[in-house]
């Protein structure tokens, strides 16, 4: 029985005074103790009833001569008929110590109690005064005996013992007082208080007694419980061996266990048993040679988990043994328990196989790989050699995962890691990091060469197209590694150095290889430190906005002018977009760089005489986010710009995070009157489908194809040639990006292009210097 239910002392052993009174507890178990203690009520109220009814009689004739008889006559009733209630009330409890107390019943006995103290103490109130103080006395010394023998003889209920002597107490001190027997009533005050403590004190022993009695009920119960889940279970059994370990007085448990009739392995060798074929071949697991020592040295076991195999079925046991000694102390033989442990160890196996490898790849996974660097590089020290670590990254996987789902992505995952598992040689190891990462461990890279002969092979391999679902997918793959101990003696310094080189591989373009080099940790610095000072650049107000011309290809009038942020940091100074725009796209912070962007364009473009569109350029990590185009509508407010005035400028990445989140928030952009621009067109993402559905007003053809077509290049004329012709059929304009000189400009507009923009037409500029442009654009358009 717990402490808290049984509510003994905070010592554990001795009850508090509110516990022996059964005031503190709940539950079941206050039940069951409270109805053990009231239970024996019921022994001795008989007993009880003749004490109250000689007491009644015997105060009766002490008051006959000084009380009125009829009020003497009445309380006497008064206390026969209470001594009577209390009677039945005891005897409903007789049985509660077998059903448990209720919470009412507690209190009507209590309540009954206090009621009789009452009674009894009304009598001093009633006839005390018109007696004198021999009378008095004499009365008191019968109340007070029947105040002690409620205290000793109810000690299994205190409660009302405490309660009735506490009513008679009252009652006689009150009426003494009222007879000014200050000295008596005092003496009565002194003997209730004492036969309160003497009732408490009584019941102390009796409480301490059920409650050891219930905690030992409980153990029993517990034991016997034990005993018979162990006598019912199929799962234990006995197993006794002689000197010369063969079984003896075999259960029919253990003849199950092995799959054998008693009588066909009584005296057979426990060992050959449960060896199975492997008795001979003498091929033995480690845990039965295990066991086979133990019974040869005489040593006793516990717990010793052993594989053997039952009827060519290989199983796993859970031994423990000692030997037995006979009267002279001469050992003859082993005596003890087994059980069938073979579900929780096959569990067991496979949640470490769990913790070691990756359950889509069956590759070892992250830890694995951890521990395979650790000894490479324990190798590595301990024979002055060389190992080292690749570090793997799918290029383009992403879109693949996002396009066409996870199910296709986690496929072509598992045709990566069977090709490079192919590719590992003797003392390497292959593995995936998490996502589409993976890593290879070579443990002796003494021979340089093997190291990008490798890296070079697995480039080549997982660069060839994949079939998935009857689709044709192309994915590739960039590499960096480190060497041990040269760049790294821990697994730590170099699994970071090799991530080090593998985004060097992924900064070239995707599809290289590079080794780590100290200069790479500068490179990571400058990084972290143009992030550190990126994620206040907006608070410190380094951002600002250039803007660069957009112009009609036929008239080269001003038709518009692009955004495009800038950031003079007070560390780095002028910081390239090329380097922040990336690093704010991988940390997030393109989503509130791009909508103070859009804030700051409409408050500067609003100001502006002619009324030329503002381009703005939008991430697709800003347009997927659920409030984009209440910051559109806000930005709009605010400036008090024309929406028809705004064209925000997307690119085909985003039909990669979101498609109908995108499509959607274009189309709400769309029906507030701004228009939207596909930039980079033809350079990603396939998004015909998307030019179907939603309404472009301009494609911007990528500076790359004018470049190409510059240069006569017979592709890139045909891809402008195309995107013009298609745009025309849609009702779409197009932009020439990246026109240099006047014959590209020539070209462009050869070409059909709607417009142009480029170093040809200006630079991006800062807003003054737009404005002024605009100013001599719009004389002379006047004097044209």
């Amino acid at each position: 029985m717990s402490k808290t239910v049984a509510d003994v002392g905070e010592d554990g052993r001795v009850p508090s005074v509110g516990a022996i009174l059964g005031l503190r507890g709940s539950g079941t178990e206050w039940s069951r103790l409270q109805g053990q203690q009231y239970a024996q009520l019921a022994k001795k109220c008989w007993m009880r009833l003749i004490l109250h009814a000689l007491g009644a009689l015997c105060l009766g004739i002490v008051f006959a001569g000084s009380a009125d008889p009829v009020m003497l006559v009445a309380w006497v009733a008064g206390v026969a008929l209470l001594s009577l209630h209390g009677l039945w009330l005891d005897r409903a409890l007789m049985h509660c110590d077998i059903r448990g107390i209720t919470r009412l019943e507690f209190a009507h006995h209590g309540v009954s109690a206090l009621v009789k103290g009452l009674a009894w103490g009304a009598a001093a109130v009633l006839f005390a005064p018109g007696a004198d103080t021999a009378t008095n006395a004499t009365a008191w010394a019968f109340a007070a005996l029947l105040c002690l023998a409620a205290a000793t003889s109810r000690y299994s209920a205190p409660f009302g013992s405490v309660l009735f002597c506490a009513g008679l107490t009252l009652g006689w001190m009150t009426g003494l007082i009222m007879a000014d027997d200050y000295y008596l009533a005092a003496i009565a005050g002194f003997t209730g208080l004492f036969a309160s403590a003497a009732a408490v004190e009584s019941a102390r022993g009796s409480h301490q007694a059920r409650v050891a009695e219930l905690d030992m009920n409980e153990s029993s119960e517990v034991v016997s419980l034990l005993l018979r889940e162990y006598e019912d279970s199929d799962a234990d059994w006995l197993f006794q061996l002689d000197k010369n370990r063969r079984l003896r007085s075999v259960s029919p448990r253990l003849a199950f266990a092995l799959g054998r009739e008693l009588a066909e392995i009584e005296g057979r060798s426990f060992i050959e048993l449960i060896s199975g074929e492997n008795w001979t071949t003498g091929q033995f697991a480690g845990s039965l040679h295990q066991l086979a020592e133990k019974l040869k040295k005489r040593e006793s076991f516990s717990d010793l988990v052993v594989e053997v195999t039952i009827r060519d079925q290989r199983r796993w046991w859970e031994l423990s043994g000692t030997p037995m000694l006979d009267e002279r102390g001469e050992y003859t033989g082993f005596r003890g328990v087994g059980s069938d442990v073979t579900a929780a160890q096959e569990s067991s196996e496979k949640i470490a196989y769990l913790a070691r490898y990756d359950t889509l790849t069956a590759l070892p996974n992250r830890l694995m790989l951890h521990e395979a660097v650790a000894d490479a590089l324990r190798y590595a020290e301990k024979w002055r050699t060389r190992c080292a670590f690749l570090m793997i990254d799918l290029d383009r996987f992403k879109a693949v995962n996002d396009s066409l789902g996870h199910l296709v992505g986690d496929r072509l995952l598992a045709q990566v890691a069977q090709r490079l598992q192919a590719l590992m040689g003797e003392g390497e190891s292959c593995g995936r990091l998490g996502g589409d990462e993976f890593a290879v461990v070579i443990r002796d890279a003494s021979e340089k060469a093997r190291i990008e002969t490798l890296a070079r092979s697995i480039i080549e391999r997982l660069s060839e197209p994949y079939r998935v679902d009857d689709q044709l997918l192309y994915v590739g793959a960039s590499i960096g590694s480190s060497i041990g101990p040269r760049d790294g003696k821990s697994v730590e310094e170099l699994m970071r150095n090799a991530d080090l080189a593998l985004y060097r591989s992924k900064d070239a373009g995707g599809g290289e290889y590079f080794e780590y080099e100290p200069s790479l940790h500068a490179s990571a610095e400058e990084r972290r430190q143009l992030e550190f000072s990126l994620r206040s650049a907006l608070a410190r107000d380094e951002m600002l906005l250039h803007y660069q011309p957009v112009v009609d290809a036929n008239s080269e009038e001003l038709v518009g002018f692009e955004a495009l942020v800038r950031w003079n940091s007070p560390e780095h100074g002028f910081v390239s977009p090329a380097k922040f725009i990336p690093l704010a796209e991988d940390t997030r912070l393109i989503v509130p760089i791009g909508q103070w962007v859009m804030r700051r364009a409409m408050e500067e473009a609003v100001g502006w005489d002619a009324p030329v569109k503002i381009n703005i350029n939008v991430s697709p990590e800003q347009l997927i986010e659920p409030d984009f185009v209440t910051t559109v509508v806000r930005a709009l407010s605010a400036s008090g710009l024309p929406p028809e005035r705004v064209e925000i400028e997307v690119t085909e990445s985003i039909f990669l995070k979101d498609a109908n989140v995108a499509r959607k928030a274009l189309e709400a952009v769309m029906a507030l009157g701004c228009s939207v621009a596909l930039d980079d067109f033809g350079t990603g993402y396939s998004s015909l489908g998307y030019l179907r559905t939603l309404h472009f007003s301009t494609i911007k053809v990528d500076r790359t194809f004018v470049q190409g077509a510059a240069q006569d290049n017979a592709e890139s004329l045909a891809i402008i040639r195309a995107v013009v012709a298609m745009a025309d059929s849609l009702g779409m304009t197009t932009t020439a990006e990246g026109v240099e000189n006047a014959d590209e400009a020539t070209m462009i507009r050869a070409l059909g292009c709607t417009k142009i923009q480029g170093y040809h037409f200006g630079r991006p500029m800062p807003a003054e210097e737009a404005r002024q442009l605009m100013q001599r654009s719009q004389q002379q358009r006047r004097r044209a």
